[in-house]
């Protein structure tokens, strides 16, 4: 018993001792590293939620459609000399834009109820806002947003005005309830107003032609004698031919005559003063 009570004061003792020694060989300064240890971890955690911050501000701008980006974009729009870099720069950062744009405008004020096709719509707001960018002025110190934003939301105002004013002015007869007596009565009128030219289907067309063959020996050019020849051509041929428009029948005439559109338009003037003057002496000569 007594040994062991030597041995484990023998033991304290040293590790006193020990911790002595310890406590003189650690210098001053490690108390210092301590401390300038501790402020670097401070520091790196306090660095650490600012860049957590800042990516999650750098998340929260990619999420804004219309952002930064998209106001420098148009502004470099403005200025670029290149067709082809204004094209890359409207279709990759700007239409995006313009499109959510109006997406958004619609949706939240319902203009759709008032239009066919939601998309037609929106292709037409879009192409819009594409033909006002030149107008856009940052030296006024507006935002692109807003700017293009009071742009979208007025036309797309317009528009749905523009489509109601039409949509009262129409009828339709296959909803009879839907018409007022006025709008009755104008029906019934019209149902019982005869065609005027209902019944003549070209009764003078042999006197023309004679015409047509009085005024070809007027001709004094090649132009004006193959600019008759198709007029002719057009009158003695009519139930054969299917024409629907006055521009079918120059189109036709041209390819029968050989003229361009210049020549014959002149041939022509020169046509109509030779039927002038025929139509003159026939009344003269009645």
């Amino acid at each position: 018993m007594t040994k062991n009570l030597k041995r484990k004061k023998k033991t304290s003792r040293s590790k006193e001792k020990k911790g002595q020694n310890l406590d003189e060989t650690i210098p001053e300064s490690a108390e210092v590293d301590t401390i300038s240890v501790n402020e670097q971890t401070l520091y790196l955690d306090v660095t650490s939620e600012v860049n957590v911050i800042n990516k999650k501000e750098e998340k929260a701008n990619l999420k804004l459609y219309f952002n930064e980006d998209t106001h420098k974009a148009i502004v470099e729009f403005q200025v670029e000399q290149s067709k082809k870099d204004r094209d890359k720069l409207y279709v990759e950062k700007i239409m995006p834009a313009f499109e959510k744009l109006v997406e958004n405008l619609i949706n939240i004020y319902k203009f759709t109820s008032m239009h066919d096709s939601y998309e037609d719509l929106k292709v037409d707001c879009v192409n819009f806002l594409f033909e006002t960018i030149h107008k856009f002025d940052e030296t006024r110190g507006t935002n692109a947003f807003s700017y293009f934003n009071v742009v979208a939301k007025n036309w797309l105002i317009i528009k749905t005005k523009q489509k109601s004013q039409k949509m009262k002015k129409l009828v339709s007869l296959d909803d009879p309830e839907s018409l007022s007596s006025y709008d009755t009565c104008l029906i019934e009128e019209y149902n019982y107003l005869p065609f005027k030219d209902a019944g003549m289907e070209f009764a003078n067309r042999k006197e023309i032609v004679k015409m047509l063959y009085d005024i070809r020996m007027k001709a004094k050019s090649e132009n004006e004698l193959s600019c008759i020849n198709s007029i002719i051509t057009v009158f003695e041929n009519l139930d054969d031919i299917d024409l629907l428009n006055k521009s079918a029948i120059l189109l036709y005439m041209r390819e029968l005559s050989g003229l361009t559109p210049k020549q014959m338009t002149t041939t022509m003037q020169a046509i109509k003063s030779y039927y002038k003057k025929l139509k003159v002496e026939s009344s003269k000569s009645q």
